[in-house]
C-alpha cells in the first residue's frame, strides 16, 4: 500500500521542481491541496525511549545565561556554530508592541554579548508590521554534529512567525521567510517577496491550525523519506479548545510549501487548552528526536521541555516520563520551556526560555554540573 503513494509524492516533487527551475509563478491559492501522509506506523521501541532519554536529559541547571534588559522579555533561543564562534538567535518585546529577532555571540556556549537585530519591525502596511520572531532554518540535525548552517541557493535562512497586530503573538501569524548571506552578521535578514508561506487563510488550512501558526523548524532531509528535500515542522492553533499542536508541511524549493498531512504529528490533551510547541529536530543513530515544549496537560507543573522519536518523520512516540526541563528554580519558578538541545564535545546543553524572579530571559541546562565553569 506505501508504494503508490511515494510514487505520488515523487511525481509532485518532480513537477514543482521543473516549475520552480523555469522561472513560473507560484500556484494560485486555489490550487493547494494536502499531500496525504506517507508512514510505515511503526513506534519507537520502549527500550530505545529511554536510552534516547538517557543521552539527552540535563539534570543539572546552570541558570540564566542571556538577561533580558529593562522592560523586556526574551525567547526561544536558536545556537549555531560559525568560524569557530558560537551565535544565538533569539526573539525580544518591549513595551508589548511586537516581536523582533537578535543575534547574540559566546566562545564557551555560557557567556554570551548581544549583537544586534536581524529582523525588525517593518511598519504599517505590512502583514508582519509587528511580530517578526525567527527560528533558525537547514541548522545540522546531526546529534554532536558541526552545529553550522547548510545553505540553499547560496543563502542562509530562516523562517519567523509574522503579524500585523501589536501585542504578545497577537492572532492571526503566518509563517515567513527571510535569508542572509552571513548569519553571523548582525544586519538585516531579506524577507522572500513570496510571504508568507503559511498562513490561515489558504484554502488548505487544516482544522487544528485554523486561528494562528507559530513557531516553525525547517531542516533539510537528505533521505527524502516523504519525496521532498526541505520539511518544516510548526505548532498551530485551533479555535476549538484555544489549542495547540504540530504538524507538518514540505517543499522542494523551501519557497513554495505544501501541507503533509491532515492531522497533527505530535498532540497532546486534544480538545483542551493544551500546548504543544516550538519544534527542534535532531537525529540520534536511526532515530529523529524532536524536542518541543508542553503546557497545561501535565500535572504538577506549568510550562516544561519535553521530546517525542520517530524513524520516518510521521509517526511520533511522545516520551511519557520526567520532562528533560521544568521549573525548579526561583529563575525558572513559572515557566520553562521552548528548547534548543545539542551535544558539543561529550555535554548536553540545552537552552530555553525561563521564566521566573528574572523575568523572562533565555536559561540554560546541561548534561554535567558546570557551575563555576569560566
Amino acid at each position: 500500500m506505501r508504494q503508490p503513494s511515494i510514487l505520488l509524492h515523487a511525481a509532485l516533487a518532480c513537477s514543482l521542481a521543473l516549475s520552480a527551475s523555469a522561472g513560473a509563478s507560484p500556484a494560485p491559492t486555489n490550487a493547494r491541496s494536502v499531500i496525504p501522509a506517507v508512514t510505515s506506523g511503526r513506534t519507537v521501541e520502549p527500550e530505545v525511549m529511554q536510552r534516547i532519554h538517557a543521552e539527552v536529559a540535563t539534570p543539572f541547571k546552570y541558570g540564566i545565561v542571556l538577561p533580558r534588559e529593562e522592560g523586556e522579555m526574551i525567547d526561544c533561543p536558536n545556537v549555531f556554530r560559525r568560524g569557530g564562534r558560537w551565535y544565538m538567535v533569539f526573539v525580544s518585546i518591549r513595551d508589548k508592541i511586537g516581536y523582533q529577532t537578535y543575534l547574540a555571540r559566546s566562545d564557551d556556549l555560557l557567556h554570551w554579548e548581544r549583537l544586534g537585530t536581524i529582523l525588525a519591525h517593518t511598519g504599517e502596511g505590512h502583514w508582519d508590521a509587528w511580530q517578526a520572531d525567527g527560528g533558525l532554518a537547514l541548522y545540522d540535525t546531526n546529534w554532536g554534529g558541526t552545529h553550522a548552517l547548510d545553505t540553499h541557493d547560496g543563502r542562509y535562512w530562516l523562517s519567523y512567525i509574522g503579524g500585523a497586530l501589536q501585542g504578545y503573538e497577537t492572532d492571526p501569524l503566518a509563517i515567513g521567510l527571510a535569508s542572509t548571506t552571513d548569519p553571523a552578521a548582525p544586519v538585516e535578514w531579506t524577507r522572500h517577496a513570496a510571504n508568507p508561506i503559511l498562513s490561515t487563510t489558504q484554502p488548505d488550512v487544516r482544522a487544528w491550525e485554523d486561528v494562528t501558526l507559530y513557531k516553525s523548524a525547517i531542516i533539510r532531509d537528505e533521505a527524502r523519506s516523504l519525496g521532498f528535500p526541505f520539511v518544516m515542522f510548526y505548532n498551530g492553533k485551533t479555535r476549538q479548545g484555544n489549542h495547540e499542536a504540530i504538524g507538518m508541511a514540505v517543499s522542494t524549493d523551501m519557497v513554495n510549501w505544501s501541507r503533509y498531512g491532515t492531522d497533527p504529528v505530535v498532540d497532546n490533551a486534544p480538545g483542551k487548552p493544551a500546548i504543544s510547541g516550538d519544534p527542534q529536530l535532531v537525529r540520534i543513530g536511526d532515530v529523529w528526536v524532536m524536542f518541543y515544549f508542553g503546557f497545561r496537560w501535565l500535572k504538577g507543573t506549568t510550562a516544561f521541555d519535553t521530546f517525542a522519536c520517530s524513524y520516518d518523520l510521521v509517526t511520533w512516540t511522545k516520551w511519557d516520563g520526567e520532562p528533560l526541563v521544568k521549573p525548579s528554580e526561583p529563575f525558572d519558578k513559572t515557566f520553562a520551556h521552548k528548547p534548543w538541545v545539542m551535544k558539543h564535545d561529550g555535554v548536553v546543553y540545552h537552552f530555553y526560555c525561563a521564566v521566573g524572579d528574572q523575568g523572562r530571559a533565555i536559561a540554560l541546562a546541561t548534561s554535567k554540573d558546570l557551575k563555576g565553569h569560566e
